[in-house]
């Protein structure tokens, strides 16, 4: 056990710093008084049994696991709009703190099963006591749309182990195109729905101050 803890301790590290940073950007928005492509930031470290089921499967030995798995740090970034996408991979692009070296668009290439989310894996520096480490770390991008699916999909697909009974696979294929909807119709009115945030901020700001 001691050994997992080792390893994985500069995964929990990174997770822990890229929250900070990456809701530090959210801040930044909100600051200017802008809308945030972000609405919220969520981070995990594999666990253990999840890391050892993949890497049997894929037949990766405990030596390789820093070289070959790339999502044992994972953080996913929700979106209110489709093109708030765009917006916060092109931010996570320009950032000097860590390198995108592989990008993965499940947006404009959906997969089979209806899943929808652009994926970005980074090589992200940390300092250790015994110097500076880098390991993979997938940041996830999708609307709250795309999640809420991505979530009930994750679940179902731990039960049947990815062998749907018919009508459970086409009611998942529905409701995949009802999320998309919900993203389209959405977008349709994205400069109402970020106006009516704005006046409601505003009015609960000011609210909390005369209380």
């Amino acid at each position: 056990m001691n050994q997992w803890d080792q390893f994985l301790s500069p995964y929990k590290q990174a997770v822990d710093e890229l929250k900070i940073k990456l809701k530090g950007l959210r801040k930044q928005y909100e600051v200017e008084d802008n809308a945030s492509p972000i609405e919220f930031v969520t981070g995990r470290v594999k666990p253990m049994t999840s890391i050892i089921d993949k890497a049997n499967k894929r037949q990766i030995s405990f030596d390789r696991l820093h070289e070959e798995m790339y999502d044992i740090a994972g953080l996913r970034l929700m979106c209110q709009f489709v093109d708030d996408i765009d917006i916060v991979v092109n931010l996570l692009r320009q950032r000097k703190d860590f390198r995108v070296v592989e990008e993965r668009d499940y947006i404009s290439n959906t997969k089979q099963s209806g899943y929808r989310s652009f994926h970005v894996i980074i090589e992200y520096p940390i300092e250790t006591l015994s110097g500076e480490k880098k390991i993979l770390a997938e940041i996830q991008i999708r609307t709250l749309a795309m999640n809420f699916w991505a979530t009930i999909e994750h679940t179902l697909r731990y039960k049947y182990d990815g062998d749907y009974p018919p009508e459970i696979q086409h009611r998942l294929e529905r409701a995949a195109e009802a999320a998309y909807l919900l993203d389209e119709e959405m977008s349709e009115i994205k400069e109402e729905i970020q106006e009516a945030q704005k006046y409601y901020s505003k009015k609960r700001a000011k609210k909390h101050n005369n209380d």
